[in-house]
């Protein structure tokens, strides 16, 4: 086990560089919210991650089951690309609905599974 160990610390010392590696309080939570708001918030510090795509390819290698990883939103191991509030959705989509839009990286986009 402590091989497996090594190769994963190893394999993701690029966490480390991540924006979404700070002290302040509450900050994971904002990555595995169901609010758009918070989500939109995740997405946004992702979009300025320098280690955005590293940590994307890391979420899907691991199939992730929830989540904001690398800019994207995780459901059931999958990238949703749009999310909305619960209920019937409103005639004109509200402004402050709208997340924003973070490309995948081009060599990840073919492994991409998205729901």
């Amino acid at each position: 086990m402590l091989g497996i160990d090594l190769i994963t610390i190893s394999d993701e010392a690029w966490r480390l560089e991540a924006r979404c590696q700070t002290d302040e309080p509450g900050l994971s939570d904002v990555f595995f919210s169901e609010e758009i708001r918070d989500i939109a918030r995740a997405k946004s510090i992702c979009a300025e991650c320098p280690v955005m795509a590293q940590c994307l390819e890391g979420a899907m290698a691991r199939q992730e089951p929830f989540g904001v990883w690398g800019g994207q939103l995780f459901s059931n191991g999958r990238v949703l690309r749009q999310k909305r509030r619960r209920g019937r959705p409103p005639k004109k989509p509200r402004p402050e609905d709208q997340l924003p839009h973070i490309p995948v990286p081009e060599h990840l986009e073919q492994l991409l599974r998205t729901a």
